[in-house]
């Protein structure tokens, strides 16, 4: 039972009855429901602004992310780069070291190989800077794996390059008997006549006419296999034994310098010319041969001539006149 209320009146000097207003209980109602839907809304407002409010450590957080992005960015600019130069050395390899060394290119597949098929970057997906992320490691990926291909070419174009030198070095490529010290360039490659039977007779060498003990040089690296006198028509005579199939032979020395097994270097006096075995005057006959078989010396002074001087030689080497031995 609700309380009766009452009110002094002053003009009758009385207690009067409160009486309730019709309608004021759904006033206060309204009133109340208002208030609670507009406080309501004030608290939504502030609930989806909350994010943009952020804390200290949040605002220290974001500046860091940031900079992280930036740094991938500028990581992704510097592999384009690497990869731009490493192109040009790819470039470079395929189409001038290979093609100098006779060496087959690498196919570009091989190069670009190994990053198809699997998804490989599956647990780096999901975040909110995954797409950067992925690629930025699979540019690196891609990159790590062209450096290490191409390094492994260039330690093959390293062995390539070292066995062509050595190959330089083992060809015969200078005179046994330097310009200064010859008489005359008495005989060449071919047909000559012989000095004892006067037959006309293939001439498998050149002879280079010099006074006796003139220093006989050798005309490549390599290693002696022979340095005797037992060859039918040679006297003391030297072999070098080149390599890559090329031998010389230094024929009528009146003594050697070296002996079997010696390994001796372009340049190195291997003996002295003289006149043994079957020869007519002081000179050294000189031989070179390719897998066996004998060929023009006359292809094997570009070491030590001029072109002048070579084309003197090719020309007195031509003349078909008697040979020394």
């Amino acid at each position: 039972m609700s309380k009766v209320k009452y009110y002094y009146d002053s003009e009758t000097l009385s207690y009067r009855k409160i009486e309730r207003k019709k309608g004021r209980k759904l006033k206060i109602f309204i009133l109340s429901f208002l208030g609670m839907a507009l406080s309501g809304f004030l608290w939504f407002l502030v609930y989806i602004n909350l994010p943009q409010v952020q804390t200290p450590k949040e605002l220290a957080l974001q500046r860091e992310l940031n900079n992280m992005e930036l740094q991938f960015e500028l990581l992704n600019k510097k592999i384009d780069q690497a990869q731009a130069v490493l192109a040009e050395v790819e470039e470079r390899d395929n189409n001038l070291y290979r093609v100098y060394f006779e060496s087959n290119p690498i196919p570009e597949e091989q190069r670009r190989a190994g990053f198809g098929g699997i998804n490989r970057y599956k647990d780096l997906e999901g975040f909110n800077n995954s797409k950067l992320i992925i690629n930025t490691t699979r540019n690196l990926d891609v990159l790590t794996k062209q450096i290490v291909i191409q390094s492994k070419s260039l330690d093959e174009i390293a062995k390539l390059a070292e066995e062509k030198e050595k190959l330089l070095a083992a060809i015969p490529a200078i005179q046994p008997v330097k310009n200064e010290d010859l008489t005359r360039m008495a005989s060449g490659y071919g047909y000559r006549t012989d000095p004892f039977t006067k037959a006309r007779k293939f001439h498998y060498g050149m002879d280079f006419t010099a006074p006796r003990g003139t220093p006989v040089y050798a005309t490549g690296d390599g290693k002696v296999t022979r340095a005797d006198n037992t060859a039918t028509g040679y006297g003391n005579h030297v072999v070098i034994n080149h390599g890559y199939g090329y031998e010389s032979l230094y024929a009528h020395l009146y003594k050697y310098n070296v002996r079997v097994g010696q390994k001796v270097q372009r340049g190195d006096i291997i003996g002295f010319v003289g006149s043994t075995g079957r020869s007519e005057a002081p000179h050294c006959h000189y031989e070179v041969f390719k897998d066996n078989e004998r060929i023009n010396p006359i292809n094997f002074y570009y070491g030590s001539l001029t072109a002048e001087e070579f084309a003197d030689i090719l020309r007195k080497s031509q003349e078909e006149n008697q040979s020394l031995d």
